[in-house]
């Protein structure tokens, strides 16, 4: 009876102390695509992400009934940084769902203009609420009503300390006439949150967790993943020694808060309960991580995976330079990476698999209409025929005593040309060993592309060659030759397709750049860089987020300057969201149905290179 009564005064007094409208709440989701096209569009940075924030503790005057319900002591606000673009998950502060779609828009539009600089946030959003207004006056109304509406939100002024009620009046005159107040008076509490500006004090990272740091012990569990898309601060911590046990002598009834260590990585506990470590992550606001070896029955998956130790290909030789963009710097970095030529040294040679083989003879035939066809030319100076039409010409001119030239009086039967040649890059990152369904994973369908890729381009007669890569930091970068442009389609390339499996990350940047110059030198009028990739581009040290989003986005535009048409495949459903700012509207495709990416991308060249 203690506990249900507890229950229902919880709810009563959380439902009385809340003052947001979850009936005309919208989620970032539902606006994501169209506030990314709409910053981008404004002249925001094409490399930010969209993201959702995470929520920071803010130590604003709380009413009385919000002190008893022990809420709104964290805030969801907007920020920026060099990665992304932060927006909260919800917006239901208004009692109009136009509204809160509206704030969304503002909150976008505001973080344009701000480009970092080391200002006093009072001062800052009032410059940028009036850049923003003055730049797009469309906005301008949309601020207005949500001005109106946010003010009747605010703190009563005359219920206010003093201190407080001139931090509050210095507020309410900035939101009003943007740029009329110099100084925000100081107050013992911070003012009341400002959702129509950007974030006082953005969090930030505390320490830098690095991928392959997390070598931990090997999972013999189940794996959950987490389907929110909130952010989650961490920091690094030593792990706690469990051996230390001790008696308790405190109640845990007095205990209302927690910020301590959470096993996460269930390292040394054999509870195979994930949903509860899974509730337990959602309340923690800054996640403390750490090192430790020991299996677990289960995990909770943050995309932290380890790549394959497998060696078994043979290199070709020592390496090669290249050269890597610094978006910071704005410049190129010579000589920063080395990519390795290799080849599977075990790949036994194989015939096509059974379960491709009618795809393959269906695709074969319909490739073979674009071989070109057989053709007459006339007007040569040798051929397998005479050319009767210009050898009547010629007798006719020499009778009527005109002069003529004995040239041009030969047809020849010739094969045509399309004149295309076509360079496939294939991500073989770490990712690609997660399942797209309960029969096959992502390498497996990648693999098939290969072979139907291959099938049909043989059939079609055009130049074509197939290689494979992943990386692990800037040296090495594996770079898997499949099938070169010298070679003919073959069982011995059918083996070498078949032994493919997944490496480690993906530093697309310097796989494109080497892609760009072997296929530079093949001598055709269309030359077709084809990339298919699961993801965007990643590695362990810093080509994680921006960084390489960059360095690939340079190495498309490098690519284009030599003559090349680079064209990017990918089945993340996300790929919607940075693959504009690499490849330009039309330079890419997400194929939502990874099981269909075999079938899908033979058609999709064929599409390409019709004309």
């Amino acid at each position: 009876m203690e506990e249900k009564v507890g229950e229902i005064w919880h709810k009563l007094i959380t439902r009385a102390a809340d003052d947001h409208y979850p009936d005309a709440a919208v989620n970032l989701n539902q606006v994501k695509t169209t506030v990314g096209v709409m910053f981008r569009a404004l002249g925001g940075d094409g490399g930010l992400d969209v993201e959702s924030t995470s929520t920071t503790e803010y130590n604003a005057r709380r009413s009385i009934l919000q002190r008893i319900a022990g809420s709104k002591q964290q805030v969801e606000l907007a920020w920026r940084d060099d990665q992304s673009l932060r927006l909260p998950d919800q917006i239901a502060l208004f009692p109009e769902v136009g509204l809160n779609r509206d704030l969304y828009i503002w909150l976008a539009a505001l973080a344009v203009g701000d480009h970092q600089q080391e200002q006093p946030w009072f001062s800052k959003n009032q410059q940028l609420t009036l850049r923003t207004l003055e730049n797009y006056p469309g906005i301008r109304k949309r601020y207005l009503r949500l001005f109106e509406a946010h003010i009747k939100q605010r703190p009563a002024i005359d219920k206010l300390p003093a201190d407080e009620a001139a931090q509050e009046q210095a507020i309410q005159e900035a939101l009003a006439n943007p740029g009329s107040v110099e100084v925000l008076p100081s107050a013992s509490r911070p003012p009341a949150s400002v959702p129509l500006w950007l974030h006082p004090f953005p969090p930030a990272s505390r320490s830098s967790i690095k991928a392959g740091d997390a070598d931990g012990g090997q999972n013999t569990g189940e794996t959950k993943h987490l389907e929110d898309e909130h952010r989650h601060q961490a920091e690094t911590a030593e792990k706690p020694k469990h051996q230390d046990k001790g008696l308790i002598t405190i109640r845990m009834e007095n205990i209302f808060t927690w910020g301590n260590f959470l096993n996460l990585d269930r390292g040394s506990e054999e509870n195979e309960d994930l949903d509860s470590a899974a509730d337990a992550l959602q309340d923690q606001e800054t996640l403390s991580v750490s090192r430790d070896r020991k299996a677990s029955a289960g995990t909770l998956r943050f995309d932290l995976d380890l790549p394959s130790e497998a060696e078994d290909d043979l290199v070709l030789n020592e390496g090669i330079l290249l050269p890597e963009w610094d978006f910071k710097k704005q410049r190129m970095q010579e000589d920063h990476c080395r990519l390795v030529p290799m080849v599977a040294e075990d790949a036994s040679p194989c015939d096509l698999p059974v379960h491709l083989r009618k795809a393959a003879k269906k695709l074969r035939a319909q490739f073979q209409y674009l071989a070109p066809a057989r053709m007459w030319y006339k007007g040569q100076d040798d051929g397998c025929e005479i050319d009767i039409d210009a050898y009547l010409r010629y007798k006719t001119d020499r009778a009527i005593g005109r002069q003529a030239a004995a040239d041009g009086l030969f047809k020849d039967l010739r094969t045509g040309s399309r004149d295309l040649a076509c360079l496939m890059l294939a991500d073989l990152s770490l990712s690609t060993d997660t399942w797209v369904n309960d029969q096959m994973r992502v390498i497996d369908v990648v693999r098939d592309s290969l072979f139907l890729f291959a099938e049909s381009l043989s059939a079609s007669g055009d130049q074509f060659a197939m290689y494979g890569f992943s990386s692990r930091k800037r040296d090495p970068i594996r770079y898997h030759h499949l099938k070169t442009f010298d070679e003919q389609y073959s069982q011995e390339i059918r083996g070498r397709i078949n032994a493919i499996k997944p490496g480690y990350y993906t530093r697309l940047g310097a796989a494109i750049r080497h892609s760009a110059d072997i296929l530079k030198e093949r001598h055709a009028e269309r030359r077709l860089l084809l990339i298919v990739t699961d993801g965007k581009p990643n590695d362990l040290d810093k080509y994680e987020g921006r960084y390489g989003i960059e360095d690939t986005r340079q190495a498309v535009h490098e690519a284009r300057a030599l003559g090349l048409q680079p064209f990017c495949v990918t089945i993340d459903n996300k790929g919607n969201d940075y693959l504009p700012h690499l490849f330009g509207t039309g330079g890419y495709v997400v194929i939502h149905k990874p099981s269909q990416l075999p079938n899908e991308l033979p058609l999709l060249y064929s599409r390409l290179t019709a004309h």
